[in-house]
């Protein structure tokens, strides 16, 4: 290989005649361009520009003593090309400005659009070719279907999506399909029907609900193997959001919906492990939590948002509920102190699979039946209650300010438990409150463990052998006890309450864009 540059003489009016360089290196191929330097105007002040082809790095500098330095991957939406002008519209931290430097932190982001003035047509040309190859080999999305939920949180979604989502998606250049939710298990729906060819991803705005009806239609479709491969996106317009808060938080991005939309406009995907939640027959797909009697009569509160975290905190506490039960587990490498070692044939040989509610019309439209473990061969721990609280997490934040599992990760193969059995009610209202940083593992009250399969057998509630317990998996009652609010709802619910309930994890399943 050798270098070799090439020489166009172009004028920029207003300046001394300067040469545009091109400096390449010649391969097999043949000559591949690496590095542009030119002479520019840039928001109209001349500056001495230059781009790298292989690092994506666009800089320029002033007499003035303005530098800048622009990160193709990391901060370019896109751009358009007029004439002599190149639109360069960008995504950079507000703090950014006269100073080099790539980017970094939990800094808020800002749009800014930069004016490159080429010294001719021609060279516009060469730069905005480039500008596009690489931006091309990103392997960003190119059409999405996007699915938007205007009755959750606050019912704001949409306003969210116009004034947030839509200028952002359109700088990149993204096409896009918008379909709102018009009921319940709608997006299921739209997921199993949808012509995935079509798109290169789905995106969710809304809260974490509909991002589960996605993962639920995939996995009921006859290609679901192919189908839950599909990239899933999720901006944050609901009450809980703890996908979202836990994908940016990961990458040490700032909690926002400008940086959830970037990030699946950057188009990096990251796998995400899929929770088979079943009972007999009846299943139901997690990607997020399931939770025994924890936040779920929090949902009353909804009017308050966020906030109703903290204030049903005080309420749990304050009319602190015990409940029977037991729970069997398979833990990870590490955690084989806790528990008590368990049989597992002999603990279901009495058990009667059963179908429950009359919910068979939703069963047989799933193809995808769990992942393929033999249960009897692993090492089975168990745990009796009485239990105050059982928390299982398959990433990290449930909600933009509740972390239960700090160590949970996407694609470990395991889930996150938290097990509180007994606890003073001081001790325990400031365990719930410790949940915003997950400093609550800490707690000796806590029992945190991590589980590649779970069982739980709820039990009624201590000292009132009438009333039972809720059992909610990503925002879904999915099992709830006599005697529990809105109990009257027990004949629409997947599971019963009481037989037990089974979780077995598959690594990796789905894919999921991600800002790393």
């Amino acid at each position: 290989m050798f270098p070799c540059i090439f020489k166009l003489q172009e004028l920029l009016p207003g300046t001394v005649a300067k040469p545009l360089r091109r400096m390449a290196y010649k391969g097999e191929d043949g000559i591949q361009p690496l590095i542009l330097m030119e002479r520019i105007r840039v928001d109209g002040a001349a500056a001495d520009a230059s781009f790298n082809a292989s690092t994506g790095e666009l800089r320029w500098g002033s007499s003035a003593g303005v530098n800048w330095c622009l990160m193709m991957e990391s901060e370019v939406l896109g751009f358009k090309t007029k004439g002599v002008k190149i639109i360069v519209k960008a995504f950079v931290f507000a703090s950014k400005g006269a100073s080099l430097g790539a980017s970094g932190g939990k800094r808020a982001r800002t749009r800014k659009d930069f004016v490159l003035e080429m010294p001719s047509e021609q060279c516009a040309m060469i730069w905005s070719d480039q500008f596009g190859d690489l931006i091309n080999s990103f392997g960003r999305p190119r059409r999405l279907f996007i699915i938007l939920n205007p009755y959750g949180g606050k019912r704001c979604a949409l306003k969210i999506f116009q004034n947030d989502v839509k200028p952002l998606l359109e700088a990149s250049g993204i096409l896009y399909t918008l379909q709102e939710t018009s009921y319940q298990l709608h997006a299921r729906e739209l997921a199993h029907k949808l012509d995935l060819l079509k798109y290169d991803g789905i995106v969710c705005v809304s809260g974490d609900g509909v991002l589960v009806e996605v993962v639920n239609g995939l996995l009921r479709r006859e290609d679901w193997d192919t189908a839950v491969k599909v990239p899933l996106g999720i901006i944050p317009a609901g009450t809980g959001n703890g996908m979202a808060k836990s994908l940016l938080d990961s990458a040490g991005d700032s909690y926002s919906v400008f940086n959830a939309v970037f990030a699946i406009i950057r188009g990096h995907r990251r796998s995400l492990d899929v929770t088979t939640v079943q009972q007999g027959e009846a299943r139901f797909f997690s990607v997020l939590m399931l939770t025994w009697d924890v936040d779920i009569e929090s949902e009353k509160y909804r009017w308050m948002g966020s906030a109703r975290f903290d204030f049903y905190s005080f309420l749990r506490v304050v009319n602190m509920r015990k409940y029977h039960g037991n729970v069997q587990f398979v833990p990870a490498a590490g955690y084989e102190i806790y528990g008590e070692p368990v049989d597992w044939r002999e603990s279901c040989k009495d058990e009667v699979p059963e179908q429950t509610f009359g919910v068979a019309a939703r069963v047989q439209q799933c193809r995808y039946t769990g992942p393929k473990i033999s249960l009897e061969d692993l090492e089975w721990k168990s745990v009796n209650g009485p239990f105050i609280l059982v928390w299982l997490n398959n990433v990290p934040w449930s909600g933009e300010d509740v972390m239960p599992a700090p160590e949970a990760k996407f694609s470990d193969g395991f889930l996150d438990v938290v097990i509180v059995k007994d606890c003073p009610k001081a001790a325990f209202l400031s365990l719930m409150l410790k949940m915003n940083d997950g400093s609550h593992v800490k707690s000796r009250y806590v029992m945190y463990l991590k589980v590649k399969a779970f069982r739980l057998r709820p039990g009624q509630r201590v000292g009132y052998p009438d009333k039972g317990g809720i059992i909610d998996s990503d925002g879904e009652v999915i099992a709830r006890g006599e005697g529990t609010y809105e109990c009257s709802l027990q004949e629409t619910d997947l599971m019963a309450y009481g037989p037990p309930i089974q979780m077995t994890v598959d690594k990796g399943l789905a894919t999921i864009f991600s800002p790393k």
